[in-house]
């Protein structure tokens, strides 16, 4: 074996400054700008109620003060219209005059208005003012000499009802849609002093009034305009003011946190896919189960060590002195890379943990950090084995193929045995290996082996003994094992364990791999004809005589 010398060039630290504190510096200012943002909601929820409590206080309030002072103008009205056309006339009146009631009250001396007439000119009064109440005496039947009354579709609608049916006594509608107005009409029903005035008097348009009869309708109109109910909601206005102020702050707060969050993740994307890329880079220096283990978090990174048996295996080419200095450095760099690219896809295939390279040795144990028990790691490691030689066997076809006259062979040792395993080196620099005699065996039993063979020692044997046909050779002592080491010369696979889906023979002057997995009958066809081309082609060379002073 001959060691491959790496030179390296100077380390560079790569000094990487976490991000940790900043990003708790972040953490800290939004929260410092989500805190005043949470207290604004929680105090304009809890206003909402106490808003709409006052607004409806106020409201309430001014509504009655206004429909107080509404009233106390039609009241105002009604009794200044008392004293002056009625109280006034019959104290104005000469003492013998007679006091009559009459509709033409103004036009005789004493007299004093009638109910109709009453109702019409408070109807007036009421008109006159801007009010939020009115009162209408309308009917469709005016007297003579009077402006007719000019009905709208309401009234129209109520007279017409009220004909139709005796028996309703209000009608109610709502107009407008901004500024709202309800009015409520009640009919003016003929009495039978109604009657008796109006079917004798001159100027009576009808003269055939019966007691019950509709004369007209009396209507009520209540209006609240928009503009002086709103008056009354003030708090209102100033909640929904101060609360579309704080979401405007909060859409802002969330529009600058939100671009402060893009950024942010922009660098922690940047820097993942650096640390991706790094840790792949990093990977390709471990063992895939120390790799997985590390960076998954299920072992730490220290130094530290534990005792465990293991299942050790140690490779190495046959007479690869004298191979390097048969090929180039080029030439051997590929051959050498492609060799242990091949061995270590087997071993990690089978669950190896790769240790290291040693040039061109390979240094694997089964065990740690994976184990399925000592039994069938070490089975494992046998598997491993034996499929890293059929490799080699199609490789070195291949190798010969491309004008390499001695590919490489390799031979091969299997222990089983307790080995220190862990992290072993210092706080700043370690690698993760096992030391122990074991390990130490393990290389040994690989130095006896033939070229192409596997030894193994006995510890290993008794695990794979119905795997293999194995025969003990030679004790052996080594440095630091008290008991002798009779080491097992694996001669082949016993038929209960061996794959039968690929044959695999060399010989000088022969190579043959066939793979009859999902051989179809017209291509095992083909092969078996040319078999059978090749085995008439050798009896045919077997049957003709070597000429004479040559052998072979």
């Amino acid at each position: 074996m001959q060691p491959l010398v790496v030179t390296s060039a100077k380390p560079r630290v790569i000094a990487v400054t976490s991000a940790q504190p900043a990003s708790e510096g972040n953490n800290s200012v939004r929260e410092r700008r989500i805190w005043p943002a949470a207290i604004a909601v929680v105090l304009l929820l809890a206003a909402l109620p106490a808003a709409v409590v006052l607004d409806l206080r106020d409201f309430t309030h001014q509504l009655s003060e206004r429909q107080a002072n509404d009233i106390s103008k039609i009241i105002t009205d009604i009794r200044t219209f008392y004293a002056t056309d009625v109280v006034g006339r019959i104290l104005q009146a000469d003492p013998h005059t007679k006091i009559t009631a009459t509709d033409n009250y103004r036009d005789v001396a004493g007299a004093i208005p009638i109910p109709a007439t009453f109702s019409l000119e408070i109807g007036r009064l009421t008109s006159s003012r801007d009010n939020t109440v009115r009162y209408e005496f309308v009917s469709d039947y005016p007297f003579a000499g009077r402006p007719p009354h000019n009905l709208d579709d309401f009234q129209l609608k109520a007279l017409a009802s009220f004909r139709a049916d005796p028996n309703i006594q209000t009608l109610e509608a709502t107009e407008g849609g901004w500024s709202p107005t309800v009015r409520l009409a009640s009919p003016i029903r003929m009495t039978a002093a109604c009657v008796a005035c109006h079917n004798s008097h001159p100027d009576s348009p009808k003269k055939d009034w019966k007691v019950g009869d509709i004369r007209g309708i009396q209507s009520v109109s209540v209006s609240q305009p928009l503009s002086q109910g709103s008056i009354g909601f003030h708090y209102l206005f100033a909640y929904f003011a101060a609360a579309l102020a704080t979401g405007v702050a909060f859409i802002v707060m969330q529009w600058r946190q939100s671009r402060e969050l893009a950024l942010v993740n922009g660098e922690l994307k940047e820097a993942n896919n650096f640390l991706a890329t790094v840790s792949l880079k990093i990977a390709k220096y471990l063992s895939p189960e120390i790799y997985k283990s590390v960076f998954s978090g299920e072992r730490d990174v220290k130094v530290t060590a534990e005792r465990k048996k293991l299942t050790i295996f140690f490779s190495d080419i046959v007479d690869f002195t004298a191979t390097t200095e048969r090929m180039q450095p080029e030439e051997l760099t590929a051959h050498l890379n492609e060799y242990l690219t091949e061995m270590s896809h087997i071993a990690i295939s089978n669950g190896a943990t790769v240790d290291k390279f040693i040039g061109d040795a390979i240094l694997a144990f089964f065990g740690d950090p994976q184990t399925l028990g000592p039994r069938e790691d070490a089975r494992a490691c046998l598997r491993m084995a034996l499929a890293m030689q059929k490799r080699l066997e199609y490789l070195q076809v291949k190798w010969r193929q491309q004008g390499i006259e001695h590919p490489f062979r390799v031979r091969m040792g299997i222990n089983t045995g307790y080995c220190n395993v862990g992290n072993f080196g210092s706080e700043d620099r370690m690698d993760y290996t096992i030391i122990g005699a074991e390990a130490n065996l393990a290389a040994r039993l690989q130095s006896i082996a033939p070229a192409g063979g596997i030894v193994l020692s006995y510890e290993t044997y008794a695990n794979v003994r119905d795997m293999v046909d194995a025969s003990p050779g030679e004790q052996i002592s080594m440095k630091g094992i008290s008991r002798p080491i009779v080491p097992y010369m694996v001669r082949g696979v016993l038929e209960q364990a061996r794959d039968d889906t690929v044959i695999t023979e060399t010989d000088e002057g022969m190579s043959l791999t066939l793979d009859t997995a999902g051989l179809d009958p017209a291509r095992g066809a083909r092969l078996r004809d040319k078999l059978q081309s090749a085995l008439a082609q050798l009896e045919a060379k077997l049957a003709v005589p070597s000429p004479k002073g040559t052998s072979g």
